[in-house]
């Protein structure tokens, strides 16, 4: 495409805003992760080989498919939804995900979500009273994971909550040690999934063309063990094998999932 003489490379992923109290939320947004800058969203219609679209609607980044619309948008909302249900009425530490990170006797510990993805289960963590560090190599992921914990640290009922997280952009095969002395290291790679319900299938389908899977997600495994002080948790499929094969000091298996758990050293009592 040409303009004004100049050639323009069409992006994979470029930002815009929706509604023009936006505008400078948008341009930060571009700057920042260093994406292409659109304007207005209805530009978009412009530029027809343009893969997938960062929106900022009424201060939400949200990630669309631009190829697929009736996927609809992906968001970070720590604040409603889902994610709210499960804050309120999700089982506090005795959900498994509590019991497999060791929240018991009192202790409470420093995790280190290394694949962080969309931040739910590090919202679940935080929620039940854990420092959580989430880690997101893929910096449109982190886009919106910034962006969810931004709003979410400005909404009362769950600031507190959001002021116990944190993000690092970074890949944690090769930085994991950016993160302070994690007593903790959480792991959920991306795996070719099963499930049929359609919230599913919408991620999988966008995150999967975006980020692809996560191919070198055995190399996790080495220098998580050799950071965390207690133990490294890793949710899998329950059909999927251990991460790079290695057997876990024990699982805690669920429907759809399992949690392995590999100890380094055993948990304090209170």
């Amino acid at each position: 495409m040409n303009i004004d003489n100049q050639t323009i490379i069409l992006p994979d992923v470029a930002v815009a805003y929706l509604d023009k109290t936006d505008v400078e939320l948008a341009k930060i947004i571009a700057k920042k992760w260093q994406l292409t800058y659109l304007g207005d969203a209805a530009s978009v219609a412009n530029f027809p080989k343009l893969n997938y679209l960062l929106q900022v609607n009424y201060q939400h980044l949200e990630l669309l498919k631009c190829d697929e619309p009736k996927l609809g948008a992906i968001k970070v909302d720590f604040v409603d939804g889902a994610v709210a249900h499960r804050r309120k009425f999700g089982g506090g530490r005795g959900q498994d995900i509590a019991k497999a990170v060791g929240l018991k006797h009192g202790f409470t510990p420093h995790v280190l979500d290394a694949t962080a993805g969309l931040g739910r289960d590090a919202f679940v963590l935080a929620t039940l009273g854990c420092q959580v560090t989430m880690m997101e190599r893929m910096p449109v992921v982190a886009a919106l994971l910034e962006n969810g914990l931004a709003r979410a640290k400005l909404n009362s009922e769950v600031s507190d909550i959001a002021d116990r997280m944190n993000l690092i952009n970074s890949s944690s095969i090769e930085n994991m040690t950016l993160a302070n002395q994690p007593d903790v290291i959480y792991l959920d790679p991306m795996y070719p999934h099963r499930e049929k319900s359609a919230a599913v299938k919408k991620e999988m389908r966008v995150f999967q063309t975006l980020v692809g899977e996560d191919l070198d997600a055995d190399n996790l495994l080495a220098p998580a063990l050799a950071l965390a002080k207690y133990r490294v948790v890793v949710k899998r499929p329950s059909y999927a094998e251990p991460l790079n094969n290695i057997k876990p000091a024990t699982s805690i298996k669920m429907k759809k999932n399992r949690f392995d758990v590999y100890v380094n050293q055993a948990i304090p009592k209170a």
